[in-house]
């Protein structure tokens, strides 16, 4: 299977610049490196981009994670898998990720007092903006038809 177009973000290189400066910025946060990839994988799994499942799975492997807990993350609520805090993350990632399923807030006060209370300002910014360029990566991704596997660049 091939990709309908090669990257957007390739094609446009200044984008790739841009998009590698906040990736940088991420991992200045001091968010857990664990935490960052489960997010990702979370609303990679969420939207349904198979590019970066396959991707995220790897990339949480080089972090230390485990297949066991790997293959949980679909079902993490039920899970016994996870601590407080990555089911804080979790839940965030997911809120912010279904924006257009809630009515209301989008990321309810709970969810988001649940994760200040285990992260500080500075993580908590790692982590929302890990879950925005998931998504931004996985629109991209599943508009063009990247198949898993494949790497940008």
């Amino acid at each position: 299977m091939n990709a309908r177009m090669k990257n957007p973000a390739l094609v446009l290189p200044d984008a790739m610049k841009g998009i590698q400066s906040i990736l940088s910025a991420v991992h200045q946060g001091d968010a857990p490196r664990q935490i960052l990839e489960l997010v990702h994988l979370r609303a990679s799994q969420i939207n349904g981009c198979s590019a970066c499942v396959y991707g995220g799975i790897a990339s949480a492997k080089k972090a230390g994670e485990s297949d066991e807990r790997l293959h949980q993350v679909a079902a993490w609520r039920e899970a016994p898998f996870f601590s407080d805090a990555e089911r804080a993350a979790l839940a965030l990632a997911e809120a912010a990720t279904r924006i257009a399923d809630r009515s209301g807030k989008a990321v309810p006060d709970e969810i988001w007092d649940e994760a200040a209370d285990h992260f500080d300002e500075k993580q908590l910014s790692a982590i929302i903006l890990m879950v925005a360029m998931t998504n931004f990566f996985n629109r991209i991704n599943t508009t063009i038809e990247e198949p898993a596997g494949t790497t940008w660049g």
